[in-house]
């Protein structure tokens, strides 16, 4: 009795799966050997849990692409947990954020003897938040209105339009990324520099990498579109990419206005 209530689950076409803890354990010892790698030089280390972290996550994603579309188990049950944990995902995502403007408010609405009750602290010069960051910011909003143009071509059946526009948004990405990268060589300070350096680089820098990882989630849909893997009304890959793009999208748009705008 027990065995036939479990068939007629809905969520029992999906296997358990054990790449998220194997995929854990690898972030984890990835982590550890980068500290490994700064304090005694051991780069092969982390060389090698970075191999084997990537294979695991393709394994993963190819068990998930498997089930979904050549198996048909992603049901609307299923669908729908799926969204609930992307949305637990975007929720903790946030707080990591949280706690760096949380960090940083703290110390530039009331500065500290330490740093000479000044914001920002002496001899320390930001940005001009109208040249390399404004054109940044216009970058990063437009790649989000051709997102968002991309997904409506989904709805609308236009899937090579589709793929035109999500390429366009990931070319729109890595410009992010590159622009951001020449703007550390032109920055006056750098991460050592007091407070004010520390959490400038660790909020631009985690945002930067965010950036990444967006950019990888929307490469992996592109492909997929390309081969016909989704329609018009199941397409969760793609949506959960977008949502994710769409929040590095409103997290830079209050990074630029606290640590950029607000200084200068």
């Amino acid at each position: 009795m027990k065995n036939k209530l479990i068939q007629n689950h809905p969520y029992h076409l999906v296997t358990l799966s054990p790449w998220p803890i194997i995929n854990a354990l690898n972030l984890f010892n990835l982590l550890f050997s980068m500290i490994y790698w700064f304090n005694l030089n051991m780069f092969m280390l982390v060389m090698f849990n970075f191999l084997t972290l990537i294979i695991s996550m393709n394994l993963w994603w190819r068990d998930i692409i498997r089930e979904s579309t050549f198996q048909g188990n992603h049901t609307m049950s299923v669908t729908k947990l799926l969204k609930l944990s992307m949305i637990l995902f975007i929720t903790s995502e946030l707080f990591f954020f949280i706690s760096f403007f949380w960090t940083y408010f703290h110390n530039s609405i009331s500065p500290s003897i330490e740093i000479g009750m000044m914001w920002p602290p002496k001899n320390i010069y930001p940005l001009n938040p109208f040249k390399l960051p404004l054109l940044n910011s216009l970058i990063l909003i437009s790649s989000g209105f051709t997102l968002t143009w991309s997904h409506n071509c989904i709805l609308n059946k236009k899937y090579k339009k589709s793929i035109k526009t999500l390429f366009l948004t990931i070319i729109l990405g890595l410009l992010f990324m590159m622009i951001q990268f020449f703007e550390y060589f032109e920055t006056p300070f750098c991460i050592n520099d007091s407070i004010f350096g520390s959490i400038f680089f660790l909020t631009t820098g985690f945002h930067g990498l965010h950036v990444m990882i967006g950019i990888i989630f929307l490469l992996y849909s592109m492909i997929r579109l390309n081969k016909f893997h989704f329609s018009s009304i199941h397409h969760f890959n793609f949506e959960s990419s977008s949502w994710y793009w769409h929040f590095v999208d409103v997290i830079w748009l209050f990074l630029y206005l606290s640590i950029y705008w607000w200084n200068f």
